[in-house]
């Protein structure tokens, strides 16, 4: 196996209960702190918290986010796939793209929020439905994605998001340029292992998957608990009022690990 990637760190805005103006604040103090990734989540309501509170949808944010960044790589962690057909959804990740300058991650996921699902009109079904779906839609963003005219100018990594060890991480195996699930250390372990058994399985080298975590803020010190099990790229989550100390904590353990 090739060594690992040098340690990547970022921050995931959580757009409930704030502004657009500070969200957009949030970003440029992540991208100018050094981040190397920052992230929305794709949902239409609160996912904690005051239920009624302010929220925004996610792929807008990120055209806002686009513009106003010069150096994070960018993406939703991570997208319904249900909510936009799989051709759309490949478009709209190459025109931000392209509007970023090449600094896009096309994130997908199964979906899960029901609320989501039923205040939107879209069919929630079964966990199975839905990762059946998720399987067909993948090869047609991929296709879409080799037939737009221009393609993306960037690398845009495909992430595929979630901890099914049955059928989600078999298709990150297949598919993935970058794999995402929740902390702890010892989640990220078991899960990383059933990863690499479907890697064998399906003949794919991986190293060749980026390995991304997500975690709380509390959770930032001592990443090295991480880094000893393969992770690659670790995200950290906040909200209003967007404290930024944990993601500054990340960058000065990445920096000293350089």
């Amino acid at each position: 196996m090739m060594p690992r990637m040098t340690l990547k760190v970022g921050c995931q805005l959580q757009p409930q209960a704030t502004s657009v103006a500070e969200l957009r604040d949030a970003w440029r103090r992540a991208d100018a702190m050094g981040a190397d990734s920052i992230w929305i989540w794709d949902h239409f309501f609160p996912l904690f918290g005051d239920m009624e509170a302010t929220h925004f949808e996610g792929w807008t944010l990120l055209s806002a986010m686009a513009a106003d960044t010069e150096h994070a790589m960018l993406g939703t962690m991570v997208t319904g796939n249900s909510y936009r057909n799989p051709e759309l959804l490949a478009d709209m990740a190459r025109t931000l793209d392209h509007l970023s300058g090449g600094r896009m991650y096309l994130g997908v996921g199964a979906g899960w929020f029901e609320k989501d699902y039923d205040e939107y009109g879209y069919e929630f079904g079964t966990v199975a439905g839905r990762l059946r779906r998720l399987e067909a839609d993948i090869p047609r963003m991929k296709k879409r994605l080799a037939a737009l005219n221009p393609p993306p100018v960037g690398p845009m990594p495909l992430l595929i998001g979630g901890s099914g060890r049955t059928i989600t991480l078999r298709l990150v195996a297949e598919y993935a340029d970058a794999w995402n699930c929740f902390g702890p250390p010892e989640n990220f372990g078991e899960l990383s292992a059933i990863l690499d058994d479907w890697c064998e399985k399906v003949g794919r080298d991986p190293s060749e998957i980026e390995r991304t975590v997500s975690i709380g803020p509390d959770d930032v010190e001592d990443v090295g608990r991480y880094v000893d099990l393969g992770v690659d790229h670790i995200v950290v989550g906040t909200g209003h009022p967007f404290d930024l100390g944990p993601l500054e904590r990340l960058i000065a353990q990445r920096d000293a690990t350089a």
